[in-house]
């Protein structure tokens, strides 16, 4: 047979088996087609088909797990935003009491371009660029603050009966991962407790690109004159696997921190100490979780507890021992997040919750004995309100406005919570509160941190003997 017919039979055949293969892809994706341009011919009422696209994709998500999801176009920079831990707006906390009145201002950010320009707690928001936003709802004010750096807003804002008009330059604003317990006169973290100034305190809210070199510094400005430190994960859900291993280095100077396996229970890779402590040995450490505390949160918790390196106190964890990938989807404009591998502590059990999972069952992180701590719900918006609070500006520092600040109802929580003009949770504080009640140290409001506080004197006091 001569060469050429040999040529072309195999040409022939890689064609087929690509065919093939396109053709076992394309199937379902055609079908889904289909089914949204038949809706969009047919359905008695007219249909965004964008919209539908972003249903199915739900409606394909929604049947692996709670924590593999689509992430439409709309939503995939703030997603980015999140991560990364900035964002380009001019940083301001605002909330929308009522449907149809103007988005108010709670307070600039610490160092924004909004406190610079002279931006007020209470102001609420007339116009932008000339445009009339007083009824509009809250992402659409926020999506008109935002726009590229360097590139100046006017704002008309309404301030005790009188309009005012600012320009406002905005700028690259970071969001902080790591808090302390309030701050300074300078608008400084103290990553100390006020009450024992001795105990070294970090609050970390998530754990992004820029959480490990925040602890980093934090650490390194303490400058080791602490008996003890407290790492506050209440609240927090999560970020990145890497961070959470860079940070768990930080405290253990040998041994297994996580792993990862994928389908079939296949070992994907494996993390250990690397000996860069920055803590020592003889410094006690005490973790604060709760039943948010969640994913990177439990990776960090998990790994010191096994170690013995850290007394674990507070609620048991949320239980999320998996890892998501983002995939990007239509050339980066939208993501697909999906879980891709489950991540095992350093004793080897897997923390995660499967769907049904009873109180009785191994999964989480649980406080360690004698230190399961709870917290009644009316301390718990006590709580919250002044860990928001903590982050305010002093020079900018709110003053009773109304009922819905004061008891925190009505604020728009869901509204503002994935909108780029947004403060993330705060630390807790007492310094720079404004309310009627005592200070948080004098009521021990905070039960689980005093009893983080035990923990870490009656380890110091077992290390001396």
């Amino acid at each position: 047979m001569p060469a050429r017919h040999v040529n072309i039979i195999v040409l022939t055949a890689c064609i087929s088996f690509l065919c093939y293969v396109v053709h076992r892809r394309t199937k379902t994706a055609l079908l889904v087609g289909d089914a949204i341009s038949m809706i969009d011919s047919y359905y008695v009422d007219p249909v965004d088909s964008d919209q539908l696209v972003v249903s199915a994709m739900n409606g394909i998500t929604q049947s692996l797990d709670d924590h593999s999801e689509f992430i439409a176009e709309q939503n995939y920079q703030a997603f980015q935003d999140s991560i990364q831990q900035e964002f380009a707006g001019i940083g301001i906390y605002v909330e929308q009491p009522e449907e149809g009145q103007p988005v108010r201002v709670i307070t600039p950010l610490v160092g924004s371009p909004a406190l610079t320009a002279g931006i007020l707690p209470g102001d609420q928001i007339l116009t932008v660029e000339g445009e009339d936003v007083a009824k509009m709802a809250l992402q659409d004010v926020s999506q008109r603050l935002k726009g590229p750096v360097g590139t100046s807003i006017s704002i008309g804002l309404l301030r005790n009966a009188q309009k005012v008009k600012l320009n406002v330059t905005r700028e690259r604003i970071e969001i902080e991962s790591v808090i302390g317990d309030h701050r300074d006169s300078e608008n400084k973290w103290v990553y100390r407790l006020a009450d024992r100034p001795d105990i070294a305190y970090l609050r970390i809210t998530s754990f992004g690109d820029k959480t490990v070199e925040e602890i980093t510094t934090a650490l390194s400005n303490l400058k080791d004159d602490y008996l003890g430190l407290i790492l506050d994960l209440r609240g927090n859900g999560g970020g990145l696997l890497n961070s959470a291993v860079d940070i768990s280095d930080m405290f253990i100077s040998e041994g297994r921190i996580v792993s990862t396996r994928t389908r079939g229970g296949v070992l994907e890779d494996q993390f250990d100490a690397e000996q860069k402590v920055l803590v020592k040995a003889e410094k006690p450490i005490a973790v604060l979780i709760d039943q948010d505390s969640a994913s990177a949160s439990e990776i960090l918790a998990a790994c010191l507890q096994d170690h013995e390196r850290a007394t674990v106190v507070g609620k048991r964890s949320f239980g999320k021992g998996t890892v998501q990938n983002v995939l990007p989807l239509q050339y980066g404009r939208s993501a697909l997040r999906l879980t891709v591998a489950r991540y095992y502590r350093p004793n080897g059990k897997n923390i995660h919750r499967k769907r049904g999972a009873t109180e009785d069952e191994q999964w989480g992180v649980s406080p360690d004995e004698g230190f399961d701590v709870d917290l009644d719900p009316t301390r718990l918006e006590q709580l919250a309100k002044r860990w928001r609070e903590s982050s305010y500006p002093s020079l900018a520092q709110p003053k009773p406005m109304d009922a819905a600040l004061q008891d925190g109802t009505n604020r728009g929580e869901e509204a503002y919570s994935s909108s780029s003009e947004e403060l993330v949770d705060p630390g807790r504080g007492s310094e720079n509160t404004q309310d009627d009640n005592s200070s948080l140290s004098e009521e021990r409001l905070d039960t689980q941190l005093w009893a983080a506080v035990d923990a870490i004197d009656g380890n110091r006091t077992s290390n001396e003997r």
